[in-house]
């Protein structure tokens, strides 16, 4: 005799396919890739940072409810999500410096490269890339002004 199943939410394990749990996985999975590089980024000045953690919690949010909100409460990483998840932009000052600590790292980088052109020149088309990317990402005035 079997004894009777405790009643589950929605979204629980229990009521999940196995695609699903198998999809749950791989955002999982990716989730912790990103944050890994994320983490190598804040050592390797060519890596970014920060795109890869709002990619993280991106992957988690869809894959494990746990760790996104590890995420989110984590002291380096949660108020970065946080924000961006709140504003969907990024403050002024935090753009200006990201754009000139890339630019320095990577034309630093494509200079010690300068023996290989072809390299250095793929290096600074992907600078320019993120450059582009950054520079139309919507820029949040300071706390103290309305806009």
């Amino acid at each position: 005799m079997s004894l009777p199943r405790p009643a589950t939410s929605p979204d629980s394990e229990a009521t999940l396919s196995r695609r699903q749990r198998a999809l749950r996985a791989i955002w999982v999975a990716l989730g912790g890739i990103c944050l890994l590089l994320g983490v190598i980024g804040i050592f390797l000045p060519v890596l970014p940072t920060t795109p890869f953690v709002l990619l993280a919690a991106a992957c988690f949010a869809r894959g494990s409810r746990r760790f996104h909100e590890w995420l989110l409460g984590h002291p380096r990483f949660g108020p970065l999500v946080g924000d961006w998840q709140r504003h969907r932009s990024i403050p002024f000052r935090a753009k200006c410096l990201a754009l000139s600590m890339m630019w320095v790292s990577m034309g630093t980088t494509a200079w010690l490269m300068r023996g290989r052109p072809l390299a250095s020149a793929a290096l600074l088309a992907c600078a320019v890339g993120v450059s582009v990317w950054m520079i139309r990402l919507p820029t949040r005035p300071p706390e103290g002004r309305k806009s």
